[in-house]
C-alpha cells in the first residue's frame, strides 16, 4: 500500500520540555531505551516530559521479529551495573512510574529474569515511591523466569501478544500465541495483586473479528489492561503496513474492550505499550 500517512497519523514535534536533557542523561549512563531502539513515534513527546522506557540486557535481540526495529544478532554479556544505572536514571528523572523492558535473550539460561529482578530491587532502593512496570519476553515458555520476576512484585506485568494468532508465523517467528497467554495467566495465578497488561498492533492484515477474539482471550486469563495501536513499518526491510486503521475503528475497539471488563484501555493510532503508562496504572489502582 502507499507509504503516505493519512492526516490522523501526522504528529507534531513537541516544542517544549527537556527532550535533549533526557537524551543526555540516558546517553551519559550508557543506557538503552525502547523509545530510541524501536524508533517509537512518541519518542520526542515522552523525552520532553522527562520519561522513557528503559531497554535492559543490551540493545541486541536474539529473535528476528519482522515488525521490530531493535538490532538482531549475537548480544554481548549483560552489564552487571545496568540495574543500578537504570535506578540512577529513574531517580534523576523523578519518575513516578518506571517502565522496564528488554530485548529477548534466548542465549541466557534464565532469559534475563535475574537482571529484571535486580533492576526492580535497585529502583525500589533509590525511588521507593515509584511504581514499576515490566514488559518481558516470553522466556521460550519457561515459567520459572516469570515466577522470579512476578515474585519481585512489580505493580504491572506486561507481555505483548502483538498480533492475532493467524499472523504469528509471519510477524513473530519463534513466539507462540498460546505460550504468551499462558505467561499472563501464570502471573495472575502466582501474584493475583499484580496488574497484567498486553498490547497488539493493527494494520498487519488482521480482521476486526480476529482482534475481538484476541481481546476475549486476554480477558479469559484475567488481563487487566490492553493497549492497541497502529503498526508503522520502521524501514523497507520490515513488514509492510497493510492498512492505516481509522480513528473511529480504534474507538470501536476501545468501547468493546471496556464492555469486556478491561480495567483500562489505551487505544489509538499512536498508542504503544508504555505510552503514558503511569497515567493508566494510577487509574487502575484507584
Amino acid at each position: 500500500m502507499s507509504n503516505r500517512f493519512p492526516e490522523w497519523l501526522k504528529k507534531k514535534i513537541p516544542g517544549c520540555g527537556d527532550a535533549q536533557g533526557t537524551r543526555n542523561l540516558i546517553g551519559d549512563l550508557g543506557l538503552n531505551t525502547v523509545c530510541s531502539s524501536a524508533r517509537c513515534p512518541n519518542q520526542g513527546e515522552c523525552y520532553s516530559r522527562r520519561t522513557a522506557t528503559f531497554l535492559i540486557l543490551g540493545g541486541v535481540c536474539t529473535r528476528n521479529c519482522r515488525f521490530c526495529a531493535v538490532d538482531k544478532g549475537i548480544p554481548p554479556p549483560p552489564d552487571p551495573m545496568e540495574p543500578q544505572k537504570v535506578a540512577v536514571a529513574v531517580a534523576a528523572l523523578g519518575l513516578e512510574h518506571a517502565v522496564i523492558t528488554s530485548v529477548t535473550r534466548d542465549d541466557l539460561t534464565d532469559g534475563g529474569a535475574c537482571h529484571f529482578v535486580a533492576t526492580i530491587k535497585a529502583i525500589r532502593e533509590t525511588s521507593p515511591e515509584a511504581t514499576i512496570e515490566v514488559l518481558t519476553p516470553d522466556f521460550k515458555g519457561l515459567l520459572r523466569p516469570v515466577d522470579m520476576i512476578s515474585s519481585a512484585l512489580p505493580e504491572v506485568y506486561n507481555h505483548n501478544l502483538e498480533t492475532v494468532p493467524r499472523l504469528y508465523r509471519r510477524v513473530r517467528p519463534g513466539a507462540g500465541y498460546r505460550r504468551s497467554l499462558t505467561l499472563l495467566e501464570r502471573v495472575k495465578i502466582k501474584q493475583p495483586r499484580i496488574k497484567t497488561k498486553s498490547g497488539i498492533m493493527l494494520g498487519l492484515g488482521e480482521s476486526y473479528n480476529e482482534v475481538i477474539k484476541v481481546m476475549a482471550d486476554l480477558r479469559s486469563v484475567d488481563c487487566d489492561i490492553i493497549t492497541i495501536g497502529q503498526y508503522l513499518s520502521p524501514s523497507e526491510r520490515h513488514l509492510e503496513v497493510q492498512e492505516f486503521v481509522r480513528p473511529e475503528v480504534f474507538q470501536s475497539y476501545r468501547d468493546t474492550a471496556l464492555k469486556m471488563g478491561f480495567r483500562n484501555v489505551a487505544c489509538g493510532p499512536f498508542v504503544r505499550s508504555s505510552y503514558k503508562a503511569g497515567e493508566f496504572v494510577r487509574q487502575v489502582q484507584k
